[in-house]
């Protein structure tokens, strides 16, 4: 039985280019998945453009009802259970479509090629005698030409039993494709509210060592942020975060986990939005944030934000400094909730990972 596949959460347009995508991909990873309705109700998988204005409501929607979502999307790190690249790639698509059919244990389909019905052989025109006379040969000395042969004698049933028959299309090869590993969990994964408990220690290589205590939201470690950044750039697996007991925990030096979930946001994007909303959308501060020292050019851009909503350009423009550097402010105020963004005066809440980490 094929496992099924819903898309959801796009445009028209971006639908049927997956759409089309997906055919080719299926075939090329074995054919082990069909496309569902629309309401996706009998869906084991679901295809969700993470970067639309709706996608994240969607994941939020899917996930809670147990789906596995596929996150369509530009940014490197997204909180659905997989990731398909954008823009797309119809080799990794394959690859993504044939890893999550092993681990369903999903054997390939070949699928049978329709019987092509044998052409029927025609059946002989009879020839006329005249005819057969103009053909034949002048009789030399006088000699009686042999008798023409009678051509209204229907083909043997031996003989059109023996008229060669087309050959059959060769079935086609499913390619085998390396699986590709599933996502691991990123620090930003880790600070989203329940996604740990008490307190833990994390430390990798020669970096600074990094205590979380999730109930007290609190973390202890260096005074800048700087210093944490390369904690953000790979997964970190379950097991390097060792359990820390509250008798270990070192009174007096915590600081607000806050500013690490504002680290992340900041991080997020790589000089976009994190939702990629049209350049019409509008950026607000409610409040006034916590700059930091390290990043001094985010007081003008606090600044700027703070006069009412304004795309990122116009702010970019106010603040004199480049728009990717507003983009990953924007991220970091958005995942700490002290940013809000609106379109066409409507409220958008924070998308992806930033909506993760705002809770």
């Amino acid at each position: 039985m094929k496992l099924k596949l819903g898309m959801t959460g796009m445009d028209g347009q971006t639908q049927a280019a997956l759409t089309e995508a997906f055919h080719a991909a299926n075939q090329a990873s074995g054919n082990r998945f069909e496309l569902t309705s629309a309401d996706h109700l009998d869906a084991e998988f679901v295809v969700v453009d993470m970067d639309s204005l709706y996608g994240p409501m969607s994941f939020m929607q899917l996930h809670n009802a147990g789906k596995h979502v596929i996150g369509y999307t530009q940014a490197t790190r997204t909180q659905s259970d997989s990731r398909l690249a954008r823009p797309l790639d119809s080799t990794e698509f394959a690859s993504l479509l044939g890893m999550l059919a092993d681990q369903r244990g999903a054997q390939p389909v070949v699928e049978e090629p329709e019987p092509v019905p044998a052409p029927m052989a025609a059946a002989p025109q009879p020839v006329a005698k005249e005819d057969v006379a103009a053909l034949e040969p002048q009789s030399l000395g006088g000699a009686t030409p042999a008798p023409a042969p009678d051509f209204h004698l229907p083909p043997s049933p031996a003989v059109a039993a023996s008229a060669p028959h087309p050959m059959p299309e060769p079935e086609p090869v499913a390619v085998n494709v390396a699986p590709e590993p599933a996502r691991q969990p990123t620090l930003a994964d880790w600070l989203a509210p329940g996604a740990l408990k008490g307190a833990i220690v994390f430390q990798r290589g020669e970096g600074p060592e990094l205590r979380i205590h999730a109930g007290r939201r609190e973390y202890q470690g260096p005074a800048g942020l700087k210093p944490l950044i390369a904690y953000f750039d790979a997964p970190v697996a379950e097991h390097e975060l060792r359990p820390l007991s509250d008798a270990d925990w070192q009174a007096g030096q915590s600081q607000p986990l806050a500013r690490l979930v504002w680290l992340a946001g900041l991080l997020a994007g790589n000089g976009r939005v994190v939702a990629d909303l049209p350049d019409q959308a509008h950026f607000q501060l409610t409040k006034w944030p916590q700059t930091e020292r390290e990043y001094p050019k985010h007081f003008r851009i606090a600044t700027a934000m703070m006069k009412g909503p304004a795309t990122i350009e116009q702010i970019a423009e106010a603040a004199s400094v480049p728009a990717a550097d507003v983009a990953d402010f924007v991220n970091a105020n958005l995942a700490t909730g002290f940013a809000t963004a609106t379109l066409d005066g409507a409220s958008v809440p924070a998308p992806g990972i930033l909506g993760a980490l705002r809770g």
